[in-house]
C-alpha cells in the first residue's frame, strides 16, 4: 500500500492526518511446526504480505479503531480504562489486548488515540495476521508516546496478548518472527533461550509458493489448546525419570529410549512429532546453509507426515495440497506452515514451473475440496517497520 494512499485513508475515516505510519509483516514457517511451545527450535521467517497502521494521538481518553478489512463494523470506540476482551470482537481484540499489556507494565499511555488498519493478509489463513496486528499496534504505541519498548519485549508483550487476552496457548514463534524478520533471510530460534540466529534464503531458480486451501480457522476454537494439553501430559511422565525442562530437551535416541514412560498411546505421538520435528529443524538450517535444496525440501516433507499422522494437525484440505503438490514437476518439498487445521501450505517450487504448478494443484483441489485454493509467491520480508 503507498504511502499517500494510507495517509488518505486515514484522513478519510477520522477527518485529520496522521502523525505514524508503519507496516507489519506476516509469516511462515519454513519448518519446526508446534515445537515452539514445546521448548524447541523454529525457522520461520517474515514475508511482503502483512498490515499496514497509522495513528495519532487525541486529546482525550478515547480510543478509536477501523479496520478497512472489516469496513462494515465501521469505527470502534473505547477508552483506555475499558480495554476488556469483547466475546463477539473479532479482530479488535487484538490492538486492545496489546494497548493493555502495555498499560498494565506500566507504560506512560497518557491519552486515547485513533488507529486505522489495512491488512493484505488473508483473514484466518494461519499466516499469523493476528501476531502482524499485534506488533503493529505495538509499534504505533510505541512511537506515539515515546515509550522507548525494544522490539524483542513487543514480541513478548504481543505473546502475553494471544496468551493471558485472547486465550490461545501460543508459543513466541509467530510474534519473533513478525518483530524480527529481515529481508531474504529466515530466523533460527531457540524458543527454551530465545536465542536465534538469522540464516540467508538462498533458494537459486526456486521460489517458496504460499497455498492458501481458504477454509478458515479460529485458534481459540480448534484444537491448538487441546495439542498443548497433551504435550505437557507427555513431558509429565517423562519427567518421573528424566530431569528435562521441555520436549526440546530431548534427542530422537533419547525419545526411542524413554518412551515407553508416556501412559497414553495418542500423548506418545504428539511428543514424538515435537522431538523429531524439533531435530528436523535443526538438520534442516544446516541443509539450507549448505545450499543443499534437495534436502531441505525432503525435510519439509517429513514434517509434513508428521504433522499429519502423528500431531493430527492437516486435515484433507492442506493434505489434498500438500500430496498434490509432490507430484509435480520442480517441485523440491511441500508442508502445511502454521498451526494447521486449514490456513497454509507451502512448497519449494522451480521458478519456471510455477503457473504449471498452479494449474494442476489448483484443478486437483477444486475437483476434490469444491472450491478453489489461492497461490501466493512469497517475499522474505523485514519485521515491523515504520515508512518513511
Amino acid at each position: 500500500m503507498e504511502k499517500e494512499n494510507l495517509k488518505n485513508s486515514f484522513e478519510k475515516v477520522f477527518n485529520e492526518s496522521p502523525s505514524v505510519l508503519f507496516f507489519s509483516p506476516g509469516r511462515i514457517n519454513l519448518i519446526g511446526e508446534h515445537t515452539d511451545y514445546n521448548g524447541g527450535h523454529v525457522f520461520p521467517c517474515a514475508v511482503n504480505l502483512g498490515t499496514y497502521g497509522a495513528a495519532t494521538k487525541r486529546d482525550d481518553q478515547k480510543i478509536r479503531m477501523f479496520s478497512a478489512n472489516f469496513e462494515e463494523l465501521g469505527i470502534f470506540e473505547t477508552t483506555i480504562d475499558s480495554l476488556e476482551k469483547q466475546e463477539k470482537g473479532e479482530w479488535i481484540n487484538y490492538p486492545k489486548g496489546m494497548i493493555l499489556q502495555l498499560l498494565n507494565a506500566g507504560y506512560q499511555i497518557t491519552s486515547g488515540m485513533d488507529l486505522y488498519f489495512n491488512g493484505d493478509l488473508p483473514n484466518g489463513a494461519g499466516l499469523s495476521s493476528s501476531a502482524s496486528i499485534e506488533l503493529l499496534t505495538g509499534a504505533m504505541v510505541n512511537s506515539l508516546f515515546n515509550l522507548n519498548i525494544k522490539t524483542i519485549d513487543l514480541v513478548k508483550f504481543g505473546q502475553k496478548t494471544e496468551n493471558n487476552y485472547i486465550g490461545v496457548d501460543s508459543g513466541i514463534m509467530d510474534q519473533f518472527a513478525v518483530g524480527m524478520g529481515k529481508d531474504n533471510k529466515a530466523i533460527l530460534l531457540d524458543t527454551n533461550t530465545l536465542e536465534f540466529a538469522y540464516a540467508d534464503i538462498d533458494l537459486g531458480n526456486n521460489v517458496i509458493v504460499i497455498m492458501n486451501t481458504n477454509k478458515k480457522r479460529k485458534l481459540e476454537d480448534s484444537k491448538y489448546n487441546e495439542r498443548r494439553h497433551e504435550c505437557e501430559n507427555a513431558l509429565a511422565d517423562l519427567k518421573e525419570v528424566l530431569d528435562i525442562k521441555s520436549l526440546g530437551d530431548l534427542s530422537v535416541e533419547e525419545f526411542d529410549e524413554y518412551s515407553y514412560l508416556i501412559k497414553s498411546s495418542v500423548e506418545r505421538k504428539r511428543a514424538r512429532h515435537a522431538v523429531f520435528e524439533n531435530q528436523r529443524t535443526l538438520q534442516a538450517k544446516l541443509a539450507l546453509d549448505q545450499g543443499n535444496l534437495a534436502s531441505f525440501g525432503r525435510l519439509m516433507n517429513a514434517s509434513h507426515i508428521s504433522l499429519e499422522d502423528d500431531y493430527e494437525v492437516t486435515g484433507i484440505e492442506l493434505d489434498t495440497l500438500v500430496h498434490t503438490a509432490w507430484h509435480q514437476n520442480g517441485v523440491l518439498g511441500a508442508r502445511m506452515t502454521g498451526a494447521g487445521f486449514g490456513g497454509c501450505a507451502i512448497a519449494l517450487v522451480n521458478k519456471d514451473k510455477v503457473a504449471d504448478f498452479e494449474t494442476e494443484v489448483g484443478k486437483v483441489y477444486s475437483n476434490k475440496i469444491g472450491y478453489k485454493p489461492t497461490f501466493y509467491v512469497a517475499e522474505i520480508s523485514t519485521g515491523t517497520k515504520e515508512i518513511d
